[in-house]
């Protein structure tokens, strides 16, 4: 093991952390960097500020660049303002090219030296004409991009059956393991409709109060699921109620 410093960055709203050489860029929670990355430069939120972190001897870590400048921020509005467009060619190519596949996103890097799309289908896609196709109209490098189904909810966003947003676009970074066990241990209602998300998985927010029922505990005073149900012990319920309640008539 090593020991270098490095900075956390996510490319997107509760996006994965990943960590990059700081290589003496100082730069906090909150700040945009820009950094190196296998398909170039991008622009990456400051999750995680400069820090000593071990490593293995033989991996090989990325840079953080600099800090990101006025410049940078206006290209990086002038993709996403172009971004649309290749959108709707993609989509356009998608539908001649008769491709049983369903696009999602547009996203070039911030030095447009590559442009994903990004895409959910049934199974393997042969899209080789259509990079062609698409290479010969942006003139970059492009790449096409499959994801399943609760990534692709967590990239569009949306609102759940609670009516807040996905846990997933807003604070989750990553998936976890969901089985209907838990739903069960919950007392759940196994309706498929109840306890499934917009992706069509398990909701993600079943995961939140399993440690408590793995340890037999629920939240009613500390007790114990096997003393709740033993005994003849009953909750007596009293009216509360005077001469004087609901007011006079």
């Amino acid at each position: 093991m090593k020991k270098v410093n490095a900075i956390g960055v996510a490319f997107k709203p509760a996006g994965k952390i990943y960590d990059f050489l700081s290589c003496g860029v100082q730069a906090q929670f909150g700040d945009k960097v820009i950094v190196e990355t296998e398909k170039g430069e991008d622009m990456a939120n400051v999750i995680l500020g400069p820090r000593d972190i071990d490593v293995d001897e033989k991996a090989e870590m990325k840079n953080v660049i600099r800090k990101a400048t006025e410049q940078d921020h206006e290209l990086k509005k002038q993709n996403m303002a172009e971004e649309p467009a290749a959108f709707e060619e993609c989509r356009k190519l998608v539908v001649q090219h008769n491709l049983d596949m369903k696009l999602l996103k547009a996203e070039y890097t911030l030095d447009r030296s590559k442009l994903t799309f990004f895409f959910t289908a049934d199974g393997r896609i042969d899209f080789r004409q259509l990079v062609r196709d698409l290479a010969r109209v942006f003139r970059t490098r492009i790449e096409m991009r499959q994801v399943g189904v609760r990534d692709a909810t967590k990239m569009i966003g949306g609102f759940g059956l609670c009516g807040k947003e996905f846990c997933c676009s807003t604070f989750l970074r990553k998936f976890d393991n969901i089985s209907i066990k838990m739903a069960k241990d919950q007392n759940l209602i196994l309706n498929p409709t109840k306890i499934s998300g917009v992706c069509g998985r398990l909701m993600c927010c079943l995961m939140y109060e399993k440690e408590a029922y793995d340890g037999d505990i629920v939240s009613c005073s500390g007790c114990m699921k096997e003393e709740m149900m033993s005994g003849d012990d009953m909750v007596r319920l009293k009216d509360l109620l005077d001469d004087h309640s609901g007011g006079d008539i």
